[in-house]
């Protein structure tokens, strides 16, 4: 399954890369972190490595780690307005429960 982006967070990374000439595409992927196991990470991705799985979306390139994909896969990122402001939210179909705070999730494999 693919990671998607929703069309705001298509436009907000699609203007990010505009911006920033030398980025090839967005990194998606966890770290092991927080209360429940893992934290997601967003960046620009700047090369591509080896393991990647590379997802593409209307031109935008989605690179996730070899370690990220199980934990990401099917994930839909959208943008979130709030007031004056913006973030990126996760919508995992793999996350079975997350901390109280919202910052990581936990997955069945995890549990098992």
């Amino acid at each position: 399954m693919p990671v998607n982006l929703t069309p705001d967070a298509l436009a907000r990374v699609q203007r990010y890369l505009v911006e920033t000439p030398d980025a090839i595409g967005l990194r998606f992927g966890v770290t092991r972190t927080g209360c429940s196991g893992w934290q997601y990470t967003a960046d620009l991705a700047r090369d591509e490595r080896a393991g990647d799985t590379v997802f593409e979306q209307d031109g935008v390139r989605i690179y996730v780690d070899a370690v990220s994909l199980p934990q990401v896969e099917g994930t839909t990122i959208d943008l979130v307005k709030q007031r004056l402001g913006e973030q990126f939210l996760f919508r995992n179909p793999n996350a079975s429960a997350e901390c109280g705070c919202g910052e990581s999730f936990t997955t069945d494999a995890d549990v098992a």
